[in-house]
């Protein structure tokens, strides 16, 4: 998975620790070998299977980026990480509910094409890294989780413990979505259980078993916004966007597209910074999401929501 070495080497360069970039491919070994050897870099070239790997070696940090899902390689990332695990998935189709049957078979969950399916597929994605974990007595906590274009990625820190799995656990659940209208809900747990929808009395569809809560770790985010300050970087603005998005959004574990609710209550749209005043002065506290531009996370009442939507300021 090193392909041409490029990460590996610019981690061994800016942080200044030792790496190893490991492939399966022959041809990517040699490039590797050359562009190490042509920016100078002293770091470990391997070329094995991954699975093979991690099976036998274990380091403080797994950076895990295949090419499509990471599902296959999971259990043995998980057992080759001391410390940090962080995983790539471009496969956002099956996560996301539009390939279900595919998203079945890799994670083991009920994903659903929701206007929010972009959340979906990072919680859904974390819920499964999280089973291939505690069965080791092994807990994690999100440092930095974002869905960006085509991929989903997830920053983690692997604790030790059957007390520290038993806390991760209890952070999984599922979000229960009426399919006739805005309402869902969030319930903990393995097991669904059946409701109705108080608005159309229709039953709730489950979606998951999949991660709920916070996805962020706020001192971490605070301190990479710090260090971005120090750094040139092309890609700089893009960022602290990004970083700051992340970490003011409510841990709610979806959101509402505010376009399509207009779109329902049959009014124009005002502006989203409108609405979110709006909510706050009902007394509820809501935020953007970097998932969407028309994401508004909230726990406020879906009467409050169409009220924001409809009165202007």
């Amino acid at each position: 998975m090193g392909a041409t070495g490029a990460r590996g080497l610019r981690v061994a360069n800016e942080c200044n620790i030792p790496v190893t970039i490991n492939d399966r491919d022959p041809q990517g070994i040699a490039l590797i070998t050359h562009n190490a050897s042509h920016a100078k870099m002293q770091v470990e070239i391997v070329q094995r299977d991954t699975n093979a790997l991690l099976s036998e070696r274990s380091f403080d940090a797994v950076d895990l980026d295949p090419f499509g899902t990471p599902a296959m390689y999971t259990d043995a990332a998980v057992k080759g990480t001391r410390r940090y695990l962080f995983i790539t998935a471009t496969d956002t189709a099956p996560l996301c509910g539009a390939h279900l049957k595919a998203g079945k078979r890799r994670y083991f969950a009920q994903p659903m094409n929701t206007e929010y399916h972009k959340e979906v597929g990072l919680r859904i994605l974390l819920g499964f890294v999280v089973r291939e974990t505690v069965k080791y007595d092994r807990g994690l906590e999100p440092i930095f989780c974002f869905a960006h274009r085509h991929f989903v990625r997830l920053h983690l820190r692997l604790l030790r413990g059957a007390n520290a799995a038993d806390d991760t656990m209890k952070r999984i659940g599922f979000i229960l979505q009426c399919k006739q209208c805005q309402y869902r809900t969030e319930q903990q747990g393995m097991f669904p259980e059946i409701l109705c929808c108080p608005h159309c009395d229709k039953k709730l569809t489950p979606i998951g078993p999949l991660w709920l809560g916070s996805i962020q770790h706020e001192e971490t985010l605070v301190h990479m916004l710090e260090q971005l300050d120090t750094m040139e970087l092309g890609t700089k603005k893009d960022l602290i966007r990004l970083i700051d998005l992340c970490r003011n959004e409510l841990p709610t574990s979806s959101f509402y597209d505010y376009h399509r609710l207009t779109k329902i209550a049959g009014c124009s749209p005002p502006g989203i910074t409108t609405v979110i005043g709006n909510i706050n002065d009902s007394g509820y506290p809501a935020t953007r999401t970097h998932f969407s531009g028309y994401g508004i996370k909230t726990e406020a009442p879906l009467a409050v929501i169409f009220d924001a939507i409809s009165v202007r300021q």
